[in-house]
């Protein structure tokens, strides 16, 4: 497992949020306009549980690093036939401490969700 995890779930049906493509990104420089370059790190589809637990397998985590987690929620809905009203999720977080795990849950219906720092 990597220090950085996802697990998203689909309130609406009370279900995981199997197949949904997360992309992890790691933020590289800032330009002078304020336009935030990103690198990406790794791209994958949640499983049948809607977790990814190898999202930054081998990944060495730096104090003041800034990653961001973008979540496809338009394609995932589209797949079951479903409007949504948020076509991406995206969470940015900074990491305080290189030694932890870093769990960010999703919770998604079409209209809603929200996010925390898990364990």
């Amino acid at each position: 497992m990597g220090p950085i995890t996802t697990h998203v779930l689909n309130t609406a049906a009370g279900a995981p949020a199997v197949g949904l493509q997360v992309r992890l990104r790691r933020k590289c420089a800032e330009t002078e306009g304020g336009d935030i370059e990103w690198e990406m790190i790794q791209e994958s589809l949640t499983d049948q549980d809607g977790r990814l637990k190898d999202l930054s397998e081998g990944l060495h985590l730096q104090m003041g690093e800034v990653y961001e987690l973008r979540f496809d929620t338009m394609s995932y809905f589209k797949s079951s036939g479903a409007e949504c009203f948020y076509p991406f999720v995206t969470v940015v977080f900074i990491i305080h401490d290189p030694s932890s795990h870093y769990h960010v849950p999703l919770l998604i219906s079409p209209y809603g969700y929200s996010t925390y720092r898990g364990s």
